[in-house]
């Protein structure tokens, strides 16, 4: 019995069997020689990131190439920003900021669908049409931040590649209780002024009334247009005669012709253009001046608006003869004849 517990103390004492030591060091060499590899992958990947980044970046805040641009020309060049969208390869395209000043019943509709007919410009429309908008400089500031960032949608709304962005503004729109403000935000930001305005302005003013009397009537199935697409409408819109007022009839004009002077010699500081409304009428040249004054690629432009006012201004007032003996002698006799053809 002691022979045997001496014996298993014996074994017990003897030092184990050794691993083998070979196998284990090629097996530690192979995983650290993996462990390099892969670190040296995911170290070169995060390094060639890291590359791309700092070159999208250094791409991205590099200034537009404006060698082609005049040195006049550069301060009413533009490279919008917007914050609702982003104009990708169009970054670089140069935009102009417009602003059609105009008076109601002057054209101005029919002259901003042509414009909008161009593949690269964007005029939004009346856009201070609401009162809130024009309540004081604060807010027309604020809005016009908006249009000529690109941050203003409607339906004139081009793609971001626009060449020119803008809207028509009346001047009895905020235009000339606040000019001071709005030419002294035109010229920092170098917006570009087409005034709109007909030299006719016994035209215009029957213009006004036949526009009021179809808010009212509603001629056209009980649907009142300010502008119409087809001749029949035109033809029913222009059976109204309006009769004007003889006694008022001179300050009218006068009151009218005065509110023009006045907006052009608050904005004379601007760049600034006129045209009237008898002259793109008449003259094919004139769009091609305005598109030069935008510095636009030329296109031939169109609209689908039709003229309701086409006769002779004899057969769309009612007390013509009246008028005519009020005008006759006086600065605004030219009005009594016919201005030009549709």
């Amino acid at each position: 019995m002691a022979d045997a517990i001496c014996i298993f103390n014996k074994e017990s004492l003897r030092a184990p069997k050794k691993s083998p030591l070979l196998p284990r060091l090629v097996f530690v060499t192979f995983a650290m020689i993996c462990g390099v590899y892969i670190c040296s992958i995911c170290i070169k990947q995060i390094s060639t990131q890291g590359t791309a980044k700092f070159l999208n970046i250094r791409i991205f805040q590099e200034p537009c190439n404006t060698s082609g641009i005049e040195q006049w020309e550069l301060p009413y060049v533009h490279y919008p920003k917007p914050e609702t969208f982003d104009r990708e390869e169009c970054a670089c395209n140069p935009v102009r900021y417009f602003a059609i000043l105009s008076m109601q019943r002057s054209g101005s509709g029919w002259f901003e669908t042509l414009l909008n007919s161009h593949i690269n410009v964007s005029s939004n429309g009346e856009i201070f049409g609401s009162k809130e908008r024009r309540a004081n400089i604060s807010a027309i500031v604020k809005v016009l931040d908006k249009v000529y960032n690109l941050d203003w949608f409607s339906s004139a709304s081009k793609n971001e590649c626009n060449a020119a962005v803008g809207f028509k503004w009346m001047l009895n729109q905020g235009v000339l209780e606040h000019h001071k403000g709005i030419v002294d935000y035109f010229n920092e930001n170098g917006v570009h002024a087409i005034f709109l305005f007909r030299r006719n302005l016994l035209r215009r003013m029957v213009s006004v009334m036949a526009n009021s009397y179809d808010k009212s009537k509603r001629l056209l199935n009980g649907t009142h247009k300010s502008h119409v697409h087809s001749s029949e409408e035109a033809k029913v819109l222009a059976t109204y005669k309006p009769t004007i007022n003889t006694t008022t009839l001179l300050a009218e004009l006068k009151h009218v012709d005065d509110r023009a002077i006045r907006a052009i010699n608050y904005f004379k500081t601007t760049r600034h253009i006129v045209v009237y409304y008898e002259d793109v009428v008449g003259n094919n040249t004139k769009l091609k001046e305005v598109q030069d004054f935008l510095r636009l690629p030329y296109r031939e432009l169109t609209s689908r608006q039709v003229k309701i006012h086409t006769s002779p201004l004899s057969e769309h007032i009612d007390n013509w003869d009246e008028i005519e003996q009020v005008l006759k002698g006086t600065s605004y006799e030219s009005f009594l004849q016919s201005d030009y053809q549709m």
